[in-house]
């Protein structure tokens, strides 16, 4: 029990060395730099999968093995960790930090909600949009962890709404009140300070939530029934899963949405200089049909999963509201008010955010030149990080308040002023962890090509081009949706991209018809807690069991796989040609590597 003890404390330890030692033998039998840069990317897969060692660290584990084993000189190998994506990614996160630091993400959720009504389908559908639509230029981490606490709030004052009437109801049937039955009940329904304890430690999300979720189920079980009819507990199922579920496919419609879109373009780009199709406008316009229609039928599959569909109830006009949708409404209206009027920082934020939009979208719309082409012996040179440079630079420009001091006379003189947002601000919300993780997917991909493993996988998988394309599509996108709900979104991305590519084109395939579905599957991760950030913090909330996710999150990624696949044969193929082998991919010839 001793062995078996220690085994388990040093299990990460045991795994790296045996990992090292027993895929050694590849590189020194077969003695040629693809087995070599082969070893290297089944030590990063493995320990990516397994996340032995942290994946950040395991991203620079090419930049250490690559000039050991000759693949690429070191200052090659370091010029891979900071491309053109990392100042994309700067620009973004200096819009996001605005907008959390001066909560105009919580402006735009509840004001969205209020517009829908408080219905509880029509609720949860108004918190399905705003969240989706946070997601679309927030980290789906930060919109979920924004969202939840007003969506606890909502439902349990729900739940508390429904007590009081039942209660008054019950007093006037019964003539007194019994105040040992009141003590009962008031034990069985969390009131609103209770709701406020709950609600304040998953404000932001920490790496610490899927333990937390254990506990909190424990502390929350230990206080007895917290529903008072099983319908109670059904709307918080729903309401819990809507907003994770909702925060990771609004994260599809932006190449800024989620770090999978940021890893395909960038490493698309690079594998395809000439392609020139792949920018923000034009991802807008092939992801946003998809995540519209996914939005709609996972808001059904929910609905119908947890509380049933009544039409008649639900499109009934003129209908007052009942108790529990008064209630409803007066948390959120309440919330809204509380914001108080909007602030010049504010809407100098909002404007900005505007601003950054339209010029990701008009730099090159496609279907007319964009003011790229106002550069004309350059039109090529600026990208979408340009945009977000130029607006990322204005959030640390932009005065909004005056800083003051005191002078040994006594006189309150301004000596300087605030921006927007501060250095330190902006530190606390860039993901390092993302920007090295992505970076060592870079100079993966450049070792496999440098070494020729990326040709020589593509001549291997040259046997499926007798498969229809299809089916191709088909296959790669369900073994990226199963892969991806145990490995990490942009760890799955970046350890499929250099096959995947190199397969289409050894097959003489469009290389977009299979890398855009394959990308967009990357985000599905729906089944477990465990699988995405989103999903951790709103099981966390322990309103949820394993099972109801797996249940619904089947349901989901079926139905995504669907949606996908039902875009790439329609909308997409127009738009880029997905039927005709391009100019841009390279011509393999079918002959064996020395």
């Amino acid at each position: 029990m001793k062995l078996l003890n220690t085994i388990l404390v040093y299990r990460r330890l045991i795994l790296i060395i045996l990992t090292l030692l027993l895929l050694l033998p590849l590189p020194l039998v077969i003695r040629s730099k693809e087995a070599e840069c082969a070893y290297i990317l089944f030590v990063v897969a493995i320990f990516w999968i397994t996340e032995a060692l942290p994946l950040s660290i395991t991203a620079l584990l090419p930049g250490l093995l690559f000039p050991l084993f000759g693949i690429m000189p070191s200052k090659d190998v370091a010029s891979a960790y900071f491309r053109d994506f990392h100042l994309l990614l700067i620009g973004v996160i200096c819009l996001a930090t605005s907008i959390e630091k001066w909560n105009l993400h919580k402006r735009i959720a509840l004001r969205m909600v209020m517009m829908v009504g408080v219905n509880p389908a029509w609720l949860t559908l108004g918190f399905m949009i705003s969240t989706a639509f946070l997601s679309m230029w927030l980290s789906n981490t930060s919109t979920t962890a924004m969202v939840m606490p007003i969506v606890e709030a909502v439902a349990q004052q729900i739940i508390s709404a429904e007590a009081e009437i039942e209660d008054t109801q019950m007093t006037n049937f019964s003539g007194p009140t019994n105040h040992g039955l009141e003590i009962d009940e008031s034990d069985n329904c969390p009131e609103k300070n209770d709701l406020k304890e709950k609600a304040t430690p998953f404000k932001r999300c920490s790496n610490d939530s899927r333990k937390s979720s254990g506990k909190m189920e424990s502390e929350k079980n230990s206080e007895g029934r917290r529903y008072r009819t099983l319908k109670d507990h059904m709307m918080c199922k729903l309401m819990c899963l809507s907003i994770a579920y909702s925060s990771t496919i609004g994260g599809l419609t932006t190449i800024t949405g989620t770090s999978t879109n940021l890893i395909f373009a960038e490493h698309f780009n690079l594998r395809y200089p000439d392609c020139q199709c792949i920018n923000f406008g034009s991802w807008f316009l092939l992801s946003f049909p998809v995540a519209i229609i996914l939005l709609f039928l996972c808001w059904i599959w929910l609905q119908w999963l947890f509380l049933g569909f009544n039409f008649k109830e639900m499109f009934k006009c003129g209908k007052t509201k009942t108790v529990k949708e008064q209630a409803c409404a007066d948390v959120i209206k309440g919330e809204y008010q509380k914001l108080g009027p909007m602030r010049f920082q504010e809407i100098i934020t909002l404007v900005l955010f505007i601003i950054m939009a339209l010029l990701w979208f008009t730099r090159d719309p496609g279907f007319v030149s964009g003011w790229s082409s106002l550069f004309a012996q350059y039109s090529s040179f600026p990208s979408d990080s340009t945009v977000a440079l130029i607006v990322g630079i204005l959030f640390f420009l932009i005065p909004v308040k005056k800083l003051t001091k005191t002078t040994p006379t006594g006189e309150i003189i301004a000596f300087d002023y605030s921006p927007l947002i501060t250095w330190k601000e902006f530190q606390s919300f860039m993901p390092w962890d993302i920007a090295i993780l992505v970076g060592g997917g870079f100079a993966l991909a450049d070792g496999c090509e440098r070494s020729g493993l990326s040709l020589w996988i593509g001549q291997q998988l040259t046997p499926l081009g007798s498969l229809p394309v299809w089916s191709i599509i088909l296959i790669s996108s369900l073994l990226v949706t199963s892969l991806t709900e145990v490995v990490s979104n942009p760890a799955t991305i970046t350890l499929l991209l250099p096959i995947l590519a190199p397969l289409a084109e050894a097959i003489h395939v469009n290389p977009l018809y299979i890398l855009l579905p394959s990308t967009l599957c990357t985000s599905f991760a729906f089944l477990l807690p465990i699988a995405n950030p989103p999903n951790a913090i709103v099981f966390s909330y322990g309103h949820l069991k394993v099972i109801d996710m797996v249940k619904a999150g089947l349901g989901i990624n079926i139905v995504g796989v669907a949606v996908v696949m039902l875009g790439v044969f329609t909308w997409m193929v127009p738009m880029f040609d997905l039927h005709t082998y391009p100019g841009w991919a390279p011509e393999i010839s079918n002959h064996t590597l020395p």
